[in-house]
């Protein structure tokens, strides 16, 4: 039996749009208006609209908010000051990781969890199954709409909106105000392009009216509403981690490159076996690779080396609508996860070259 799909606020708004509507994670989500290579450089060159309210958002609230937060994720959430954000993963209890997600402290004892759509209830019942201090937890994620405003021109379009200085709003920090006639929006510098740009955080209620408004004072910068298609090309071209693809249950942040948000200044559900593996060291990495010759690496692939040991898996890959070559994110063992390694990625049959490379693949 299927299961019925989540409908979003602005679902018959994309449609008359003109948008390609495809089931994902649960919610019917527009992939995209036009193509995904025109809306991938209407971000990176002027700006875009992306509706993500397929998103979950969870309020944790009272006096031990904060030590559920040190408990179930990685980094450490007493460095968040409020009115700022934090990237952080939540560790399971096997070396993997349950979600990655962003926390927001919105007061003194409230805080703003944002977890992936496909996790939601997955993520829900873990927190749930480690608040012992009867936190109060609420599940906001069918009444709140996400719209991310992204690329170069962002901030210009949006200031016509609000009265909120948003040149004074840091990355990684937030604001609740009005936009666009809504009140109470957080308003958040925030996003998963690389283009920059803000996340707007807005009642069900007032979706609509505030996606209209945007689309409307954006013309004259030749604003575009853009669909998840190019969201996945521009997060690749920034190295980003997708959950599901280049993290999961099975990969350790560690392996994942995520290091920098597994402070071991602090307990955290399975801090003790993380610490461990970090003494002991990796056997493998995800690193990011550009291809050599041509063809376009999928998720899925086998990676091989030059003495045709298969050495790894690509976990994300994609043509890079502005390098003009097929890139992409896999894991391969410690010894050829070097930059500027020679990798051979299997496509259809064929051991077509590639090389390690820093992520992000496109600078600023």
């Amino acid at each position: 039996m299927e299961t019925e799909l989540i409908s979003i606020a602005l679902e018959a708004k994309h449609q008359e749009l003109g948008a390609k509507m495809v089931p994902f994670a649960g919610y019917l989500m527009p992939l995209q208006y036009t193509s995904v290579v025109q809306e991938h450089k209407t971000v990176r060159e002027g700006v875009g609209i992306f509706d993500v309210s397929h998103m979950g958002e969870f309020i944790l609230r009272g006096p031990k908010a904060l030590d559920l937060i040190q408990k179930i994720s990685s980094n450490d959430a007493t460095k968040l000051n409020i009115g700022s954000a934090q990237y952080s993963c939540m560790p399971n209890d096997k070396g993997g990781v349950v979600d990655d997600l962003i926390i927001y402290k919105l007061g003194d004892e409230e805080y703003l969890l944002v977890v992936n759509a496909s996790n939601i209830e997955k993520d829900w019942n873990w927190i749930k199954s480690h608040n012992t201090d009867n936190v109060e937890m609420i599940d906001r994620s069918n009444e709140i709409s996400l719209f991310a405003v992204q690329g170069p021109l962002a901030s210009q379009v949006l200031q016509k909106l609000t009265k909120v200085t948003l040149a004074d709003i840091p990355y990684y920090t937030f604001v609740m105000g009005e936009i666009g006639g809504i009140q109470d929006v957080i308003i958040s510098a925030t996003g998963y392009t690389g283009a920059g740009g803000f996340e707007l955080y807005v009642p069900n209620s007032g979706a609509e009216q505030l996606w209209d408004a945007i689309l409307e004072i954006g013309k004259e910068d030749n604003i575009q509403p853009i669909g998840l298609g190019a969201r996945d090309t521009l997060r690749l071209e920034m190295g980003f981690c997708l959950y599901g693809n280049d993290i999961d249950d099975t990969t350790s942040p560690l392996e994942a490159g995520l290091g920098w948000i597994t402070k071991f200044t602090k307990p955290f559900i399975n801090s003790e076996a993380l610490q461990k593996q970090k003494a002991e060291g990796i056997t493998r990495r995800l690193v990011g690779f550009e291809m050599i010759e041509k063809g376009i690496p999928r998720a899925g692939y086998a990676i091989y080396n030059e003495n045709d040991e298969r050495i790894g898996k690509v976990t994300s890959g994609s043509q890079s609508p502005i390098l003009e070559k097929g890139i992409g994110l896999g894991y391969v063992t410690i010894p050829h996860a070097k930059a500027d390694s020679t990798i051979f990625i299997e496509i259809r049959n064929k051991r077509i070259k590639a090389v390690v490379k820093k992520t992000p693949f496109i600078k600023k």
